[in-house]
């Protein structure tokens, strides 16, 4: 019959009149479509999500959607005729679908938009119900509102204090049991503030974790930083009293480390548990809605959010305005091109010139750092119909209700005080993007999301709204909401009036998908390098490193230095392990939770344990040197010596997918076959990737070959060193001879740009005075020798995380100062010779430099050879004190 094949019945339309129509399935060609009243054909498979022409395009005129162009057609395009641009094209080769695109038909134009200061007429918000609903809630003193949850937080305010609290976190999980009042004991960690160099973004920063700490859903906050950051306790102290937030009345402590870990952890949690009480003392009682502050948030979009999520949540917010409440739009970059909806209805001229500005200031960074805010789609949106950064801010545009006026602009994390639609300046990476907005005062988060992103925030409940019935379908334990309802027939109103429910719910205890779940994480907006274009060309033609070890002056060999190596396939190496390696922020979490839960059940073989690597990059960032910098670094933990079986694990709508890393590996030779793959979203979700996760190391456990043992000399290894100031003379004089002595015995050294161990080096004449670069970050060694490996982030961290992807087997770290953490995959040897030092962290050193200078040499070295033959554990993997970081170089930017 012609109806099964009526348009309703296949495609949706945002909005009559628009020339283009969004597949609600995957159409093959031929398939013949009724548009009104006429008949066209399919020329070409279409799938779900994407669009095609619903008439005659001629070349040069614009693609609607929404009324609103998305691009401009290079060629006639004709009814039925599938239409896509280049990027979609090229991220189609990746997923190695069949299907033709063999000649995009659209170019991405995207146009200022102009405001008319002449015609503007200032627009009123809707109108407040007479009698507002209620919830049960937490209610604050002062002015920090009200909880919908009571959480004691554990706050790292720089990265150097992350690892930290992450580890206190997991020793204090079973305090809670007689505590039904306190929802939980959370760490918040990031990578901010902890590096070398004065930040770009310390002020929002400070704005973010002030924010943090005085969060109505805090009953109690542990403020925990590392001596010597940019960042530290002081400055935030100064902060809150200077911008006066509410904090005289909340329970809180300033906390400094400055014992060893044990003893921190034995420290920290007495006051812990001295507040557990006092926590729980909180008690829910009737709220006004008024009080809901609610985030709208987008992450993994598809070219449905714009359909039926975006507008449900807009639906939602409606009412919590019309009750009195708040509700915060956000990501700056994700609404270029939807400039002319956001600001159909505005308070005044002055919101709108601001919230232009805050457009135009993001594309003026962008452009600093060598790129474009409209490259901000990822893999995952473009895959689900989302071609360009014009489709993906039309959609994210819906989140405002076409009923609903914009009240104001704010920036980055600053606190919202009274009632309305606010727009929130932020990047379009969602989990920085929801950080800002928690730390506005978000107390509830909508969160929608086409492909079904897991991501949830620690101390606020994240309702997810996915966008289509068979996505629901497939990560029904994930998702909280099936707004695809809309587009199987439900009304708006019923399916609104049902999530409106289901938020006042939530907002009076009822767990979410992800709460239930246990996974979350956090990513405040990573700082920016350059604040201006002047080094751009500089920084952009800078030749890579060539690969070639540095001229070497060294003594005869010392000795026959020899180690018990494992005879792997790799080489000789020093471990052999299992490695769960995420594509990006969103599924480092997760990641985690993987191996941790491998690790408890893991079969005796050849594997003796599971390692993850999580970090914050993959998604949500500037493309171009900092994507390469990323692969590359992927791919050094791919092929690192120690890793015995590998797999990839993709959250699924990432800009690095396993896509993009099996293409990198194939461009470097190596067979994407040798690893194994996972995807969060397509899986079906955490329970179900868990269990194809464990069943192939379970089965990689069985097929890998157990190492032999076998004596070789150091030179089958590679070691890196690094410090961290002050380096005392004698100390410099035994590390210089570690140096001289494995150089000699045939062993590959790597120290990073810049540390103090080179000048040492150059003093003593042994490498040449300012040696340049050797090795990009990450880059795999490829010859033996003494290298150099570019830093350009200066911070411990990230330097770690830099030198075990060049394939270091072990990393000898010197510490002037308190000991940092070490490596999850790679073992870090922290020794120090300064008395203030070990006197107080000697517990966390592996080796303490005292009594007879001269013979610091030879016991360095006999660390060394005991940890490579794993007759020595360092003290940073018995602790469980490591931590990952990744550079995003020079020119890194979120997007």
């Amino acid at each position: 019959m012609r109806s099964e094949y009526s348009l309703e019945k296949l495609a949706r339309i945002p909005l009559r009149g628009d020339n283009c129509a969004i597949a609600t399935r995957s159409l093959d060609a031929g398939t013949p479509v009724i548009a009104g009243g006429k008949t066209l054909n399919i020329s070409s498979t279409v799938l779900e999500g994407h669009r095609f022409a619903l008439e005659n395009i001629p070349e040069g005129q614009p693609l609607l959607s929404w009324g609103l162009p998305f691009g401009y057609a290079t060629r006639p395009i004709h009814p039925g005729e599938y239409v896509f641009n280049k990027g979609m094209a090229e991220e189609m080769s990746y997923r190695e679908l069949e299907v033709d695109l063999s000649e995009p038909n659209f170019r991405n134009d995207i146009r200022a938009f102009q405001l008319d200061p002449a015609a503007f007429i200032p627009s009123r918000q809707v109108k407040l119900y007479p009698e507002p609903s209620f919830f049960q809630g937490f209610e604050r003193s002062g002015k920090r509102g009200i909880g919908t949850r009571n959480y004691i937080v554990i706050l790292a305010v720089n990265s150097r204090s992350s690892s930290f609290v992450r580890l206190l976190d997991q020793k204090l999980k079973s305090e809670l049991c007689e505590y039904p009042n306190v929802d939980g004991i959370v760490s918040v960690s990031h990578t901010e503030g902890g590096a070398d160099l004065e930040p770009n973004n310390r002020e929002p920063l400070l704005r973010t974790l002030a924010g943090f700490v005085v969060h109505p859903n805090v009953g109690a906050v542990l403020i925990v930083d590392s001596p010597g950051s940019p960042v530290s306790n002081l400055m935030l102290k100064d902060y809150l009293q200077q911008h006066e937030y509410p904090v005289s009345d909340l329970l809180h402590c300033f906390y400094s480390l400055e014992k060893d870990v044990e003893r921190e952890i034995d420290s920290c949690s007495k006051t812990v548990r001295k507040w557990l009480p006092r926590v729980h003392q909180f008690e829910r009682s009737l709220q006004p809605l008024s009080a809901i502050n609610l985030a709208l948030q987008c992450g993994g979009s598809d070219a449905f959010s714009g359909v039926s999520a975006n507008p449900l949540a807009s639906w939602v917010a409606r009412e919590i305005i019309r009750n009195g409440g708040a509700a915060n739009h956000a990501e700056t970059d994700e609404l270029i091109g939807a400039e002319s909806h956001m600001l159909l209805k505005v308070r005044s001229l002055e919101v709108a010139h601001k919230f232009l500005r805050y457009i135009e200031h993001y594309k003026e960074m962008s452009s600093w750092h060598g790129v474009t805010a409209e490259g901000n789609p990822s893999g995952g949106n473009k895959l689900r119909g989302l071609y360009n950064i014009s489709l993906k801010s039309l959609g994210a545009g819906m989140k405002r209700h076409p009923e609903v006026r914009l009240d104001d602009v704010i920036d980055y994390s600053e606190r919202i005080t009274r009632s309305g639609f606010y727009f929130m300046n932020s990047p379009g990476n969602d989990l920085e993007s929801v950080a800002g907005q928690v730390a506005s005062g978000a107390n509830l988060i909508f969160f929608t999301t086409g492909n079904g992103s897991v991501t949830n925030f620690p101390f606020v409940p994240t309702i997810k709204l996915v966008t289509t019935t068979s996505r629901y379908e497939l990560l029904q334990e994930e998702m909280d909401v099936n707004a695809g309802e809309y587009l199987d027939g439900v009304s708006m109103d019923e399916l609104g009036q049902r999530t409106f429910d289901l938020t006042c719910s939530v907002a009076s205890g009822e767990l979410t998908k992800g709460e239930k779940s246990g996974q979350h994480q956090v990513s405040i907006w990573r700082d920016w390098r350059q604040r201006d274009q002047s080094r751009l060309e500089v920084i952009q033609s800078q030749p890579l490193p060539t690969g070639n070890p540095l001229p070497f002056r060294s003594e005869d060999p010392v000795g026959n230095l020899c180690f018990q190596a494992l005879e792997t396939s790799k080489g000789y190496g020093v471990d052999q392990v299992g490695l769960v390696l995420p594509t990006s922020l969103c599924a480092s979490q997760v990641s985690l939770l993987i191996a941790a839960r491998i690790n408890r059940m893991l079969p005796e073989g050849p594997l003796c344990r599971i390692v993850a690597i999580p970090h914050s990059e993959g998604c949500g960032y500037a493309s171009g040197e900092n994507r390469d910098l990323f692969l590359d670094t992927l791919v050094g933990y791919l092929m690192h010596p120690a890793v015995g079986a590998a797999l990839l694990l993709e959250h699924g709508c990432d800009k690095i997918h396993n896509g993009v890393v099996r293409s990198r590996l194939v461009e470097n030779g190596i067979d994407p076959a040798r690893f194994g793959t996972a995807s969060i979203q397509l899986d079906g979700g955490l329970e179900r990737v868990s269990e194809k996760v464990i069943a192939w190391f379970e089965s990689r456990q069985r097929k890998v070959p157990r190492a032999g043992q076998r004596e070789v000399g150091i030179g089958h290894l590679t070691i890196a060193m690094l410090s961290q100031p002050p380096v005392q003379t004698a100390a410099a004089a035994a590390l210089t001879g570690v140096v001289s002595c494995l150089v000699a015995n045939g062993a590959t050294l790597i120290v990073p740009e810049n540390d103090a161990l080179l000048g040492l080096l150059s003093s003593d004449h042994i490498v040449e005075s300012g040696p340049k670069a050797t090795l990009a970050y990450g880059a795999i060694v490829q010859k033996t020798g003494f290298h150099v490996m570019a830093n350009p982030g200066q911070h411990w961290t990230e330097a770690l995380t830099g030198l075990a992807a060049c394939g270091a087997s072990l990393i000898l770290g010197y510490h002037g100062s308190r000991p940092q953490a070490g490596h999850p995959l790679v073992p870090v040897l922290r020794i120090s010779a300064e008395s203030d030092v070990y006197s107080v962290f000697g517990a966390d050193l592996d080796l303490v430099l005292d009594g007879d200078s001269n013979d610091w040499t030879e016991r360095i070295l006999r660390l060394v050879v005991a940890t490579a033959s794993q007759e020595y554990q360092v003290r940073a993997l018995q602790l469980g004190h490591t931590d990952v970081q990744f550079t995003r170089g020079l020119l890194g930017f979120s997007t």
